[in-house]
């Protein structure tokens, strides 16, 4: 199958795409690159397949000729990055992806897998929610998601699929490395510092899911009979994997010898919280077949940290923080004020 993949440099798609190349698929990617400097070498370079260097705002139907199936990763995440602009992130999270849709059906495109997100369901607080719950945003992020899942569903027919694939939070090693994400964050911060911080109080519910096995869940739903799939949303991850981030935190501190655990000064309760249900995508999808629990992603997470020689430099510095880097970008005029490069 020949597969668009927006987003293929990012945190994600640096994973994805050898997974669907491992699995026969031709991949073109499509990318803005504003994250061309967050480059990890210690885990290898980036798969080089035909690219267009563009802003999915701009994608035309030429664009997707001959395109079978487009696997939509790119967007502005997360939280802090999307609150820089709340209305930049509309312009992309949603009316980009609503837009990218369009010209996919348009180009005769069978399938649209959009990557969507957990925080849809924002403030859930201890009750179990599953693809039924009431989505209940918290931030900017999380509505444009919601709002995106709400108007591609509209452009459902016999001959255009969309699936809606809202993962857990993320972790683990990529190209790409992202340590604005709990899990990688507070093993950095171990390994850099010898504290793990929590910024928060520590009672927040989250489902975390390797980025290996979200990759997984789209090469499933993309080998999906389509009227399984169709229209449909499936959370992405287990359900075993919901912790308190006070849990996630002590996971690591007996993974990274000598740590302490501290809580930050000031730090209260996070406003988003939820636990999820996976048991759909179980029973939908039996291609897709998760491999990773915490206790092994902060493991790899901790010998890649330590083989690579990251220290607290790296851990403070940008290169590895999107929200960081984005207002680099800005500041230095490579990106304008509704965030198109303007200069490479």
């Amino acid at each position: 199958m020949k597969i668009l993949v927006t987003g293929h440099c990012g945190y994600i798609g640096a994973v994805m795409v050898p997974m669907l190349l491992q699995a026969g698929h031709e991949v073109v990617g499509l990318d803005a690159d504003y994250y061309a400097g967050c480059t990890y070498a210690a885990a290898g370079k980036l798969a080089n397949v035909p690219s267009l260097t563009k802003d999915v705002r701009d994608v035309t139907v030429a664009d997707l000729a001959g395109v079978e199936a487009v696997v939509h990763l790119a967007a502005l995440s997360n939280d802090p990055v999307s609150d820089l602009n709340p209305a930049v992130t509309y312009a992309i999270n949603h009316e980009g992806s609503v837009h990218l849709a369009r010209m996919a059906k348009q180009a005769g495109v069978g399938r649209y897998l959009l990557a969507s997100s957990c925080s849809n369901y924002g403030a859930a607080g201890e009750a179990m929610v599953d693809e039924n719950a009431a989505l209940n945003p918290v931030t900017a992020y999380g509505q444009s998601k919601v709002w995106a899942e709400r108007d591609i569903a509209a452009l459902v027919d016999d001959e255009f699929c969309p699936v809606f694939l809202r993962p857990a939070t993320a972790y683990g090693v990529s190209p790409r490395l992202r340590l604005d994400i709990v899990l990688n964050n507070l093993v950095a911060c171990a390994v850099t510092t010898g504290l793990i911080v929590l910024q928060s109080d520590g009672t927040p519910w989250r489902p975390i899911v390797h980025i290996r096995d979200i990759s997984a869940a789209f090469i499933a739903a993309l080998a999906a009979d389509a009227d399984v799939v169709r229209g449909q949303a499936f959370n992405v991850g287990q359900t075993s994997q919901n912790y308190k981030v006070r849990e996630i935190a002590e996971t690591v501190a007996a993974t990274v010898p000598g740590c302490e655990l501290q809580i930050a000064e000031g730090a209260g309760p996070d406003k988003r919280s939820y636990r999820v249900n996976f048991d759909k995508i179980a029973k939908a999808l039996p291609g897709f077949q998760p491999e990773w629990d915490v206790q092994r992603g902060a493991a790899e997470l901790y010998q890649s940290f330590m083989a690579a020689g990251l220290n607290a430099d790296d851990f403070n510095g940008i290169r590895y923080k999107r929200t960081g880097t984005v207002k680099a970008l800005l500041a230095a005029g490579r990106l304008d004020a509704d965030l198109r490069v303007t200069a490479p």
